[in-house]
């Protein structure tokens, strides 16, 4: 069975920091590409991040690259996503996904975890 388990969301305060974590089951997690993706509150799903399936290459969203740093353990099956200086815009369910190449368009993904709740206050 195919699972992508997200954690490590909460609460925190603006300025503060968040490592999330995406744990892969039931596939080959380093034949394939991992990206993070959030959801505000009654807003599309937007691309965050993707890590090329070695670590080796990573793209973030403007939004967010001088802010996010994502990583991957091929040897735990888990991926990262730190998100420092956290703003209020942060506020999203995170979402990591499973896809064969690096894409920023989620259409283009196989498989979803089911996402963890961030909150930011100010």
């Amino acid at each position: 069975q195919i699972q992508l388990v997200e954690s490590g969301g909460g609460s925190v305060q603006a300025g503060g920091s968040l490592r999330l974590s995406c744990k892969a089951s039931g596939f080959t997690f380093s034949d394939y590409a991992m990206g993070w993706f959030r959801q505000p509150p009654g807003e599309e799903r937007e691309f965050v991040g993707t890590i090329s399936w070695s670590g080796g290459r990573t793209d973030y969203a403007d939004s967010v690259k001088d802010r996010c740093t994502i990583s991957r353990d091929n040897a735990k099956n888990t991926v990262y996503l730190q998100l420092n200086n956290l703003k209020a815009s942060d506020t999203a369910v995170y979402y990591c996904g499973a896809v064969k190449f690096p894409r920023s368009d989620p259409r283009e993904y196989d498989y979803w975890g089911q996402g963890t709740q961030v909150t930011v206050s100010a």
